[in-house]
């Protein structure tokens, strides 16, 4: 029995070394799990209130998650010069209680009968404008928070924290929606984001901001992007993960039309599906980092890539029907593992080559860079989804991934990476 006691309680409790035992990383991680949560309702109440209430085509459905990256385009960069010349922490907790504001408006356009596609277009652009600043903010803050050299690790428990919730939200989410309806369900998303900002407010990060005794916006930009440019591993990782966001939303836009209009699948089916996308991140949280270390990050990244494709590949090939409930399981599961060795390695790898001063504009010029080829993506899938089928979009994302991850493997620049690097010099 007091050997029994002595697992749980090993297994239970962070090890002393452990990044949960730091009381600072401990409330943001708290933050993020809380978001996490709400963040499931919306990522199935939103599109499920278009494809069911507002009968969206898959072109409709196209066009919402391309204006939800529009913004990333448009403001990525000038976003970035900005973001270096402020505080992190307070735009991390606007952005938070904005996109609640935001989120909360769909039931309150329901209510009061304006809801429409319009409405949506609106507040999805809204809340990509929103994450184009205050989601870089929060990628900058865990540098402050984390040392550089346990940033894999960070970025692996951030990724559980999402994992987790999941594991529990998409199951709670579809039952939520089938009782109140998508539109009401939203309201939990608004609360659970302003419970996230509260706590971010306690927050206290070290931060080291340099003095700009002659600002100057355009040659500050020029700095920014002329840095990413100079660096083989961020223009390599910017060209590859760029490629695999345009697979990866022109699948997420026929994956509920498939569900309902192929499968017919109940919300609380769709939410009890969702549950593996939870169960493979959950899993790929909890070994990311150890695979990591094993293969290193650029051949963790590859295989990231092989595995999202085979998982949009499944329910490509396998007919509606039982077996194709089950494809659709196993594509969000193994999505769920592909996504997490992604992120987590792509994350690390370019924070740990940029120096303090430009953490800001490279963070930015990244997610510009990889988000361009994301809204012809998006638009692509809803054409070939509307004009093929739902199928042949899921068919053209796990085939193209696959290429991609033959690719990326035969770039060396990529392949050889098996340790973070050391921050690069630049001239700031």
């Amino acid at each position: 029995m007091t050997s029994l006691r002595q697992a749980l309680h090993s297994w239970l409790l962070p090890a002393p070394n452990d990044l949960l035992r730091d009381r600072t990383y401990r409330r943001l991680f708290g933050s993020i799990l809380i978001s996490s949560l709400g963040g499931q309702v919306t990522m199935l109440a939103l599109p499920l209130t278009a494809a069911l209430l507002l009968n969206a085509t898959p072109t409709q459905m196209g066009w919402l998650t391309a204006l939800e990256i529009l913004p990333f385009v448009l403001f990525s960069l000038p976003s970035g010069v900005w973001l270096d010349r402020v505080r992190k922490l307070p735009i991390y907790i606007a952005g938070e209680l904005t996109i609640g504001c935001a989120v909360a408006s769909v039931p309150f356009a329901w209510w009061m009968g304006w809801l429409s596609m319009g409405w949506l277009y609106v507040v999805g652009f809204m809340l990509g404008a929103v994450n184009t600043s205050a989601g870089s903010a929060a990628q900058i803050v865990l540098t402050q928070v984390v040392p550089r050299e346990r940033l894999v690790e960070a970025h692996a428990k951030n990724a559980l924290a999402n994992s987790s919730a999941e594991v529990l939200g998409p199951g709670l989410a579809g039952a939520l929606i089938k009782l109140v309806g998508a539109p009401v369900a939203l309201l939990v998303d608004a609360t659970m984001l302003l419970l996230s900002a509260f706590i971010l407010r306690g927050v206290k990060v070290n931060e080291v901001r340099e003095p700009h005794p002659d600002p100057d916006f355009w040659r500050d930009l020029k700095e920014g992007v002329q840095f990413v440019r100079s660096q083989r591993l961020l223009v390599a990782l910017a060209t590859a993960v760029g490629c695999w966001q345009l697979c990866h939303n022109a699948a997420v836009v026929v994956q509920i039309l498939y569900a309902t209009r192929e499968l017919g699948l109940s919300e609380n089916a769709i939410g009890l599906c969702y549950v593996g996308l939870g169960i493979g991140t959950i899993s790929a949280s909890v070994f990311g980092h150890r695979i990591s270390q094993r293969l290193g990050s650029g051949p963790t990244l590859v295989a990231g890539f092989a595995i999202c494709g085979v998982g949009w590949l499944l329910p490509a090939l396998i007919p509606p029907g039982a077996w194709g409930v089950a494809a659709f399981a196993a594509m969000l599961m193994l999505f769920g593992v592909g996504a997490v060795l992604v992120f987590i390695n792509f994350l690390s790898l370019r924070q740990a080559v940029t120096p303090e001063p430009l953490l800001g504009r490279m963070t930015s010029t990244m997610r510009w860079l990889i988000l361009i080829p994301a809204g012809p993506g998006a638009l692509f899938g809803g054409w070939l989804g509307e004009h093929a089928s739902l199928r042949s979009t899921l068919l053209f994302s796990g085939l193209t991934a696959l290429l991609l991850a033959i690719l990326a493997w035969r770039n060396d620049v990529i392949r050889n990476v098996r340790q973070l690097p050391k921050p690069a010099q630049a001239a700031v």
